[in-house]
């Protein structure tokens, strides 16, 4: 099992990329996303899903651990494979994917070639509930703010479990939303600020 491969850009192509590692290039598929964060002669390393088959053993790869764990949500679902996964990821972000789930958001999805509405009602349907209850974890404590019924509030708790979802700690998504003014914000603004603070460490 692969966790990442680290090594020189290599070959970069239409959603692939080649790293070499000690003279051996590893051919990986990847999304527009991650593709556009590459540059030729400079390392990269890459977080790595591996499909293996009878007929097949193909690495995907993913810049960031959250994209990782979206594309495994992604082919979790039924009808949906890993290239379906990887148009809807070279089409939008992680945190993006998990409001458009949360929201039942189905034009989001669709944005992706190939996808169309049935796949993306699906995707809702099949991953909603799961986002949900796994997101349970990481809503702030009851009473915990003093306006808990205050739309902000609503909209911290909202982000708090998207961030969740994508994989940081309690730790990390209490202190990337401590101070944060949500009254004037959207949700999707508020994860992407707690996003780049937390990355910003």
């Amino acid at each position: 099992m692969f966790y990442y491969i680290e090594g020189s850009v290599s070959i970069l192509e239409n959603n692939l990329a080649v790293l070499d590692c000690g003279g051996v290039g590893y051919g990986i598929s990847v999304s527009t996303q991650t593709l556009g964060r590459l540059k030729l002669g400079s390392r990269a390393r890459l977080y790595i899903y591996t499909l293996v088959r009878e007929d097949c053993f193909d690495l995907y790869g993913f810049y960031t651990k959250e994209e990782k764990r979206s594309f495994e949500l992604l082919i979790g679902v039924s009808g949906v494979g890993p290239k379906a996964a990887q148009a809807i990821l070279s089409a939008t972000t992680p945190d993006s994917l998990t409001l458009a789930i949360m929201s039942g958001n189905e034009k989001a999805l669709m944005v992706a070639p190939g996808i169309g509405k049935r796949i993306a009602q699906r995707v809702i349907l099949e991953l909603k509930d799961k986002i949900s209850k796994e997101a349970a974890d990481f809503m702030p404590a009851a009473g915990s703010e003093p306006t808990a019924a205050s739309a902000a509030t609503g909209k911290l708790s909202d982000a708090a479990s998207a961030l969740g979802v994508l994989g940081y700690s309690n730790n990390e998504i209490a202190a990337a939303l401590k101070g944060v003014e949500a009254d004037h914000m959207e949700v999707q603004d508020i994860v992407r600020l707690a996003v780049k603070k937390i990355t910003a460490k």
